[in-house]
């Protein structure tokens, strides 16, 4: 378990991601299943956003938590940029709210940077804190001169999501020991991978099947252990299938030995230099 100072919750290090989720009239009863296997299991993190099938993910959220105790959940929800200022953002959270069926989120995020100066947004996401109806702000898709730019403003922002797996490392040259330095949590983001080309580079890496063998699990558990090792990171992998989302639960219990990193190491190299933040 990992600790995140959104309430004074204790949430898991794996959360529930549900982008793309509850766009296919046809899966969203086992959609909904596996949001309700996931926090059966402990996985009571599930992070959502306005943008995802414009809504329709926020409603799948709300159906599927009716029948759990709502302060037992950690709700995250994004805000589109152009929303994050203002009368625009109370009505975006309003909306959000409806559809996820409760009366506050844990946390609101600025989905990603665009125009609006960061003043307005902070300005609002404060008064909304004040009102109730969050329990905490932070961002997504911000690099390292954004957060040092943020903080200049308020050091309130409790955490910045972003993408993070073994094949997008270049966080951990900047971004990720900004954030230790001030025991910020990090979210990471498609934790797994993206596209089939990646997904078929880990799965068919002998090194990472070896450790997989070892370990008696999945590559994918596998990768999910290597990005939450540190302790200070939250990953929220898509879990749209209930089957899944119980080998996620089983992640949690992996621990990598020092060889083991290093042989992930030597394929997967952190960064040695600063890249532009990546994003999907």
């Amino acid at each position: 378990m990992s600790l995140f100072p959104l309430s004074l919750k204790k949430v898991p290090a794996i959360g529930m991601g549900t982008w793309y989720m509850g766009e296919d009239p046809d899966k969203r009863s086992q959609e909904i299943k596996a949001l309700q296997t996931g926090i059966e299991h402990g996985l009571t993190l599930i992070d959502t956003a306005e943008m995802y099938g414009e809504g329709l993910s926020e409603e799948l959220v709300g159906e599927a938590i009716k029948p759990y105790d709502r302060s037992q959940l950690t709700l995250v929800t994004k805000v589109y940029p152009w929303n994050a200022s203002g009368d625009k953002m109370r009505l975006s959270l309003e909306h959000s709210l409806r559809r996820l069926q409760t009366d506050y989120v844990d946390l609101y995020l600025l989905h990603w940077r665009e125009d609006t100066p960061l003043e307005e947004t902070i300005e609002m996401f404060e008064q909304l804190k004040a009102e109730g109806k969050l329990r905490a702000w932070g961002v997504s898709n911000f690099d390292a001169a954004d957060m040092k730019e943020l903080e200049a403003i308020s050091t309130n922002c409790a955490t910045n999501q972003v993408l993070y797996n073994m094949s997008n490392r270049g966080i951990e040259f900047d971004l990720l020991p900004w954030m230790r330095e001030r025991q910020m949590p990090l979210m990471a983001y498609t934790p797994l991978g993206h596209g089939d080309t990646l997904k078929a580079n880990f799965t068919k890496n002998p090194i990472l099947l070896e450790i997989a063998a070892q370990h008696k699990c999945s590559v994918y558990q596998i990768l999910l252990a290597w990005c939450i090792r540190a302790g200070d990171v939250i990953a929220v992998p898509k879990s749209g299938n209930p089957e899944h989302v119980k080998a996620n639960v089983k992640a949690l219990e992996i621990k990598l030995n020092d060889e083991e990193l290093n042989l992930i190491e030597a394929i997967f190299p952190r960064p040695l230099q600063k890249t532009p933040l990546e994003v999907l």
